[in-house]
């Protein structure tokens, strides 16, 4: 049994969803990583984390402007308004998805389905840098 940390830095350009997964799949390669578990973990609160389908970018763009109407950048509505009209939002939006995903390793592959892969949902509207930890343990 071994454990491996490793960070990956994704620069975002606004609200979006950034696909992440080769590079994950990257360090499982390069690591030789065989069967176990890998935790994955977003080092913000405002930005998350998603599985959701890697075909169609339709469904990317779908999916963030359902967040958008879902909760609205109006000051009016939130006391937290430090960093301006995206900052509780971006919280909120953060709050009701992922902050972490934990995924199965078997045979050196990360288990997903065909059309999944792994994103970055960026919830705020200015560039970003993000760090996103991996955490494997296994063999």
């Amino acid at each position: 049994m071994r454990q491996i940390f490793h960070e990956i830095v994704l620069n975002t350009k606004g609200s979006g969803l950034y696909d992440f997964t080769k590079q994950t799949e990257s360090f499982v390669n390069k690591n030789k990583l065989m069967n176990g578990f890998l935790n994955i973990n977003i080092l913000h609160t405002s930005a998350s984390l998603t599985i959701q389908e890697n075909a169609d970018p339709d469904v990317l763009f779908d999916l963030n402007n359902f967040f958008k109407k879902l909760v609205p950048m109006d000051n009016k509505l939130y006391k937290h308004t430090t960093e301006g009209e995206d900052d509780m939002p971006a919280h909120i939006k953060s709050a009701l998805t992922n902050s972490h995903l934990t995924l199965s390793v078997k045979n050196s592959e990360i288990i997903l389905g065909t059309w999944q892969g792994l994103y970055l949902f960026e919830h705020r509207l200015e560039n970003q840098t993000r760090k996103i930890s991996h955490h494997f343990i296994g063999q």
